[in-house]
């Protein structure tokens, strides 16, 4: 584990890393469907609280083991058998989400026991993988150390946290200390000790397949509550049930075009700098297509007359994480470009009037399925704007890199 070249060429994610993402379609279809189900129960502040802290945990296990493995993957014996236990801390961990839920939802004692649990599997793996690059490449020996003593501080706060019984208040104040440790630790190793040999491309197709599985997991959410509709007799095929299935199979492939429209390998292989930008700002990107599904999940409630929230919190449900999504991708790109594109500004207002109607649409009572069809047309405007003119912006932005 000596490091990987950063410009290696043909550089792809391996199988193991694939088989490794599988594991997190469990964690993120978990967090998906007890969102919804909160929702859906009227918890709306208590199921959005829990959705955060779990998208979180979420991503950061996922973002810990895939920027290691750029650096220094040898997929040798030891490594892959680390990483299956790794894998097995991600099922740990998802099995401790509906849990963690409810008990945030009831407020008396937050329960993530079994969460942190899962998560000491992960790190026990984890800190195996940095013990063995410590060892075998001497001159990044800085970098390693800093990795080892902030995972393993911030695992024993977040062990200590799980056993207090806290409330859910205090607990959350609480962890400010340990999630400040967690990320603090990769900002520190790559800036003050020179860093780990990470590949550009390959961690931009790493993060590119990750939101293909939770783009996949508001398909497979969408294709499940949707079969429940149509084999309930009372409902059958009705226009609702195929204008939810629209609406979020458009969701989707709408979300994907605009992701990919991007060339995220070139921009960051030319910004390595703003890695951290990169790394950070995907977890709310990852977590807003989360909610989208869930979002989708809670019409289907509504459709079967088993939701509390009403056609426009219902809409709201879906319009909300779209309009995050949308935000941050431009957020990210302009960041990441150092520009404030007027035309892109214009495409955020047109993609927020199209939003903005659906919700206005719900108040004035049209049926929630004709209101989230318009909420599938929001992602059209970034794709129609790129098709006809947004290429060239692209290339100008990436000519001036």
């Amino acid at each position: 584990m000596t490091g990987r070249d950063p410009h290696e060429e043909h550089r792809a994610a391996t199988p193991l890393e694939l088989l490794f993402d599988l594991t997190f379609v469990v964690a993120f279809g978990v967090s998906g469907n007890e969102l919804a189900h909160q929702l859906a129960e009227g918890h709306v502040w208590a199921g959005i609280v829990a959705f955060c802290f779990a998208s979180f945990a979420i991503c950061w296990a996922w973002i810990n083991y895939s920027w290691m493995a750029s650096a220094y993957d040898t997929d040798d014996w030891a490594f892959r058998l680390l990483t299956m236990v790794q894998m097995v801390g991600v099922i740990i961990m998802a099995l401790g989400l509906p849990e963690m839920f409810e008990s945030i939802h009831e407020g008396d004692r937050l329960h993530n026991e079994i969460l942190i649990a899962g998560y000491v599997v992960m790190r026990v793996a984890l800190c195996g993988q940095w013990l063995r690059a410590w060892r075998q490449d001497p001159g990044r020996r800085g970098v390693h150390r800093v990795y080892l003593t902030t995972i393993l501080t911030a695992q024993v706060l977040w062990c200590v946290l799980a056993v207090l019984p806290l409330d859910v208040p205090t607990a959350f104040a609480a962890m400010t200390v340990p999630l400040v440790v967690e990320l603090i630790g990769p900002f520190i190793a790559e800036r003050r000790f020179g860093g780990t040999p990470w590949h550009a491309h390959h961690i931009a197709e790493r993060y590119g397949l990750l939101v293909i599985i939770t783009l996949g997991e508001g398909v497979i959410g969408t294709v499940a509550v949707v079969s429940a509709i149509v084999h309930n007799p009372e409902i059958g095929w009705s226009l609702d049930a195929i204008l939810l299935l629209t609406a979020g199979i458009g969701l989707t492939f709408g979300q994907w075009w605009t992701y990919f429209t991007i060339p995220w390998a070139e921009v960051l292989h030319r910004r390595r700098d703003r890695s951290f930008l990169w790394g950070y700002g995907h977890i709310l990107l990852f977590a807003s297509i989360a909610a989208t599904g869930a979002g989708l999940h809670v019409a289907a409630y509504l459709l079967q007359d088993e939701s509390k929230l009403g056609e426009v919190g219902t809409v709201a449900s879906v319009t909300i994480p779209v309009a995050a999504y949308a935000l941050l991708l431009y957020v990210l790109y302009n960041s990441f470009m150092h520009v404030i594109d007027p035309f892109h500004i214009l495409l955020v207002v047109l993609t927020a009037v199209v939003l903005v109607a659906s919700v206005v649409l719900a108040v004035a009572g049209v049926p929630v399925s004709w209101c989230l069809i318009v909420v599938a047309l929001a992602p059209v405007v970034t794709i129609v704007g790129y098709e006809a003119l947004g290429h060239r912006h692209l290339a100008n932005h990436l000519e001036a890199l």
